[in-house]
């Protein structure tokens, strides 16, 4: 038995028998049911309440589709709690969010203070503006330019990251960053004029915020196996957590790997598939590196890699008078993410997805970033953007049955044709 088949056993199974009754599972109204479900857990950062209560929704459904289901411990060495976060100022309170990694002796703290752009900041509340770079990730730029801020010895920062929907932003972060070595608080670019206010009336800003460091935080991914002892392997691979809510950041992804989940099961497509479900994303891939280091099956013996990515299925917004508005499309950034070799199959399989084509020739996108420097050779992943990704606002309105059943279809189409073709589908 290979060695990655093992991993499965490292906590008891769950086994369930699946209905032999016929059931569309890529129907548009059966993946929105299941973004709703996710939806419902909330807040879905790694170690939440939210996260925990996923792990289990997505382990209970893939046994009950007939896998042979797992988890795998995932631990990493801290997570910032954070209960409360507000930026008062002329007696309205914004809501804040601290920007990752706070200092330590600040997880919570209350702090009053003048709001000043620019002259001498020392003690004061420096308000500095990053703009909008399209990314998703904490870079040099930002460091740089949060460090810069720093060396001038505010008591703290107030911080607003340029996006589409003039929300609080997210970056993702590492476990390895450094915090902060003053506070420094998000608020959204909309409630910019609450600020302008108490910059040109020196009126005080006050920062409340209530949180914790917590240490060697866990998680658990979700590893399921189904197929044949012999064969092709084949992993299907999404991520589970995020900032804040992320409905339509990871929910339309997860949706699609259940429905494939469960149509490889009920269909007994003659091949062994592992499917694993990865927590940390937001704040160092903790999840993906742990299974790419113990319990993924190694590259040699894996026919294809697929990932749902990032927002796969959100609708497009376009910025009016009266606000965003709403299209019935889905949003126009969404990239598939290939290897040179999959370049034939997803061009057969997704004519009916509008996608960029991206292939890594040396560096795919989020986690497939991790799986192509591991060596897998074939793969194929979607990935986008959408209006209030990384914000508080991405919820369940951001997607619909309509958009999200071309995607499933398209994915599910791709890996039959794997399946099927075994190495042929890959050139």
């Amino acid at each position: 038995m290979p060695g990655w088949h093992v991993l499965i056993a490292m906590t008891a199974l769950v086994i369930s028998q699946h209905s032999a009754a016929a059931e569309d599972f890529l129907a548009g109204p059966r993946l929105y049911k299941d973004v709703a479900q996710y939806a419902s857990f909330g807040l879905h950062r790694f170690g939440s309440p939210g996260d925990k209560a996923t792990s289990d929704w997505i382990a209970s459904e893939l046994a009950t589709a007939g896998f042979r289901v797992g988890f795998q411990p995932v631990t990493l060495g801290r997570q910032y709690v954070v209960e409360r976060a507000t930026a008062e100022t002329g007696g309205t309170a914004i809501e804040a969010t601290p920007f990752w990694w706070p200092p330590e002796d600040k997880a919570s703290f209350r702090l009053s203070a003048p709001l000043v752009r620019d002259g001498d900041v020392a003690g004061k509340i420096l308000w500095v503006e990053l703009p909008y770079d399209r990314g998703a990730y904490l870079g040099p730029e930002h460091r740089a330019a949060i460090a810069r801020a720093a060396a001038r010895k505010p008591a703290a920062i107030l911080l607003t990251i340029g996006n589409p929907a003039d929300d609080r932003f997210a970056y993702n972060v590492t476990q390895e960053d450094q915090p902060w070595p003053v506070p420094v608080m998000v608020v959204a670019g909309k409630a910019r004029g609450v600020f302008e206010k108490a910059v040109a009336s020196s009126a005080p800003v006050t920062f409340d915020v209530s949180g914790r460091y917590e240490r060697d935080v866990t998680g658990r991914n979700v590893i399921a196996l189904v197929g044949e002892k012999a064969g092709p392997v084949i992993v299907v691979s999404t991520p589970l957590t995020g900032w804040y809510s992320c409905v339509c950041e990871r929910g339309p992804g997860i949706a699609n790997f259940l429905a494939l989940a469960r149509t490889v099961a009920a269909e007994k497509w003659p091949a062994k598939f592992v499917f694993i479900a990865t927590v940390g994303h937001e704040i160092g891939h903790g999840g993906m590196e742990l299974f790419l280091k113990q319990g993924a099956p190694p590259p040699k013996e894996t026919l294809a890699w697929v990932h749902f990515g990032a927002s796969n299925a959100c609708y497009a917004y376009s910025e009016g008078p009266q606000g965003p508005t709403k299209s019935t499309q889905a949003d126009s950034e969404r990239v598939l993410v290939i290897s040179r070799s999959a370049v034939p199959l997803v061009t057969e399989s997704f004519g009916a997805v509008t996608a960029k084509q991206l292939v890594a020739e040396k560096q795919a996108v989020g986690e497939l970033r991790d799986v192509h420097a591991a060596g897998y050779q074939n793969f194929l992943g979607m990935a986008a953007r959408h209006h209030f990704f990384h914000t508080p606002a991405d919820d369940l309105a951001l997607t619909g049955p309509e958009i999200l059943e071309p995607v499933a279809r398209a994915f599910a189409d791709a890996v039959h044709k794997a399946v099927t073709r075994g190495e042929g589908a890959f050139k």
